[in-house]
């Protein structure tokens, strides 16, 4: 390729090649990733501008960047975002580039490595070709609902033109990225090809500018004026399981735009502007990219040390121990896992087929290669190779303390030794140990495979170097840690515990669970805390409960204490508070009752109140911890930005007379905790 010519540019670099091709560079100045902001997206309109006076023979768009294509726009732009006179344009401004680059004369590819998320899907989209490598690091999609949106640069329109609406809709309505080779089997982008056949694959397209395949004729069907309200309501209850209008817009009006505007694509990429500038201003969105940079907040906890142990050993082969186990297998490590009952082991090991087969499907190599990694130890052997020994039994601190003493002596000297007690603190358990420095938490929450979150407990007596390593481990499985200080049931269960208390007594007082349940996903939870409570088991829930009542003051309710010991322990045993059949709870949906904001009231406040107490006694470093642990931990509703944003967003003084008002009536538990007094 010759030398370059645009020299002038920050952020693009702009070359020819002997066939006068021009190779178009994205290296964004002064950052690790490309990132579609406003600067970069200016510059891209001045190269467009000036690549018009070379009558290229194709363009092909490109990454310098180790870390991936394009990662998408400058999330930190849209809190800038207010109103919809700041929006609108915004909006306006990244569609005339699209659009310059989709009404370019000459060929264009997009030649994609690594991630192509938002943004840089958008872009590519634009191009007439795209190309992409077929290894694990390339993924592409559309994840913009996440952030209380959907896609706003073209993306709607344009996907949907590509590879039909019912792939297209399911990426954008999802917000999942895919694999490359996925992308190419429903018509996403043009070619996957192996890393060293990329670069002749883009010339190829540039050369050759073969016609682009359109999609399926059932899915171009389906775009058809008389179908797609039908469709669309299809979609609607699809998303109305996860998702409510009112606390998330941004899907519906993706299926309504699609719906209204599907046969005429200018009208649409019209429509979606003006769409996304009106979601883009919204509370929904401002918390949703919150709660994202408390997602990446999270992940840049344990950086300050690289730790990647060659061997992890997990005692316990119950159901969190064992799939503590296999997700460490999935995430690569070669993971040794003791029980001393072989059928419980045994157990185990067939529930690990299963998430490995579920993990990757069709794919046996991958299957049988993290089989292998996961390996049974009825002795323990594992304990005297392992970098990082989990504990993972039952919630009793004696048996814990006996445990730690028979394994230490066999412990390589350097070796952390993690507990996944849920609310024993560390101060209980480390007296055991010889050096108390090396014992640290690592609480997973169940289903392990699901659940985003681990808390990294430190206790009083535990090495910082091991804290720092734990976070480090947590960051490597995939997880998000929390650095949260050793209290009895440190962050997330100590605010959980009132909130699913509270529902109890509720129950008790003769409040149907199904009020209570509905009372609280009406806010927004993802799941009521009965039906939780159920999921979780009353067993576990009361064991945890007596823990914290006794640390806490924590009243546990008869009610509790009633179902556990009869037996009824919810999902597990068939009967709880509902009962189930086929593992899904039998409800009276119409199940009647008066004052259902008191209830949503009576929940919701107790575990803000919690929530202010942690703040105050430091569990966590900061307010954002508190909300991210909440968040990640429990699924708080995002949209409301986690618990402590949401007590200044909705009003510390009005939510504070309701906390008395509460406390009027149901007693001293809704006490306002000092820390309501500094919000």
């Amino acid at each position: 390729m010759n030398s370059d010519i645009s020299a002038n540019h920050s952020h693009w670099k702009l070359n020819f090649d002997d066939h006068n091709i021009a190779w178009l560079h994205l290296d964004m100045a002064d950052s690790t990733v490309n990132l579609l902001s406003g600067a970069v997206l200016e510059e891209l309109r001045s190269v467009l501008d000036e690549l018009e006076n070379y009558s290229p023979q194709g363009v092909v768009i490109l990454s310098d960047k180790q870390a991936g294509f394009i990662f998408g726009a400058d999330i930190k732009e849209f809190l800038e975002l207010d109103d919809i006179t700041q929006s609108q344009p915004f909006l306006d401004r990244g569609h005339e580039i699209m659009d310059k680059l989709a009404a370019m004369t000459c060929p264009t590819v997009s030649m994609v490595k690594g991630m192509c998320l938002g943004g840089g899907m958008e872009l590519s989209l634009a191009c007439d070709y795209i190309v992409a490598t077929d290894d694990a690091s390339t993924r592409l999609g559309l994840p913009e609902i996440k952030l209380g949106i959907h896609p706003g640069y073209g993306g709607t329109a344009r996907s949907i033109q590509r590879c039909g609406p019912l792939p297209a809709m399911d990426i954008m309505l999802s917000g999942r990225a895919i694999p490359a080779r996925t992308a190419k089997k429903i018509g996403l982008i043009d070619d996957c090809v192996p890393e060293r056949q990329l670069q002749p694959a883009a010339i190829s397209y540039v050369l050759e500018a073969p016609k682009r395949k359109r999609p399926p004729f059932v899915q171009r069907l389906l775009n058809n004026r008389l179908l797609r309200p039908l469709v669309a309501t299809q979609m609607r209850k699809q998303v109305a399981r996860k998702a409510r209008p009112e606390h998330y817009p941004a899907p519906y009006n993706l299926i309504d735009l699609w719906q209204k505007y599907a046969d005429d694509p200018k009208r649409m990429l019209k429509e979606e502007a003006i769409s996304v500038a009106t979601l883009a201003t919204t509370e929904t969105a401002h918390n949703l990219v919150r709660v994202f940079f408390l997602q990446e907040q999270l992940k840049s906890q344990g950086k300050q040390v690289e730790f990647k142990p060659s061997h992890v050993h997990v005692i316990g082969g119950g159901i969190m121990g064992g799939d503590i186990a296999s997700w460490c297998a999935i995430q690569g490590y070669r993971v040794t896992v003791e029980d001393q009952d072989p059928g419980r082991l045994a157990q185990t090991m067939k529930r690990a087929q299963a998430a490995f087969k579920k993990k990757y499907k069709r794919d046996r190599r991958a299957i049988i290669a993290t089989g292998d990694r996961l390996i049974p130890d009825i002795k323990g052997h594992g304990v005297r190779r392992a970098d990082i020994i989990i504990e993972a039994i039952f919630e009793n601190a004696d048996v814990k303390r006996e445990l730690y003493q028979s394994i230490e002596p066999r412990m390589k000297a350097d070796a952390i030794l993690a507990t996944n007690t849920s609310s024993i603190r560390l101060e209980d358990l480390s007296s055991s140990l010889h050096t108390p420095g090396r014992l640290v938490g690592l609480h997973f929450f169940n289903p392990v495979a699901k659940m985003p979150l681990v808390e990294i407990i430190r206790g009083n007596e535990t090495d910082e170097d091991v804290v720092q390593k734990a976070l480090a481990f947590g960051r490597s499985i995939a997880k998000l840690p929390l650095p949260v200080k050793s209290s009895p049931g440190f962050l997330v269960n100590r605010i959980l515990m009132p909130y699913l208390l509270e529902a109890v007594t509720m129950v008790g007082e003769g409040v149907p669970p199904e009020v209570v349940d509905k009372a609280a996903t009406d806010f927004g939870m993802p799941m009521g805390p009965i039906e939780l409570a159920d999921t979780v088991g009353l067993d576990i829930c009361k064991s945890v409960a007596e823990i914290l009542s006794e640390a806490l003051d924590m009243p546990l309710p008869d009610k509790l204490s009633v179902m556990a010991d009869a037996n009824k322990l919810g999902k597990k045993s068939g009967q709880g508070f509902y009962q189930y059949r086929n593992g899904k709870a039998v409800k009276n949906k119409d199940a009647p009752y008066a004052d259902v904001q008191t209830v949503q009231d009576r929940l919701v406040m107790r575990l803000l109140n919690e929530s202010t107490a942690c703040l105050r006694e430091n569990i966590v470093a900061s307010d954002d911890l508190v909300d991210a642990g909440v968040i990640f931990g429990t699924g708080f509703a995002p949209f409301r930005g986690g618990p402590i944003h949401y007590i200044r967003d909705a009003g510390t003084q009005k939510l504070a007379e309701r906390m008395d008002e509460l406390k009027q009536a149901y007693g001293d538990r809704f006490k306002s905790d000092t820390a309501w007094a500094g919000l």
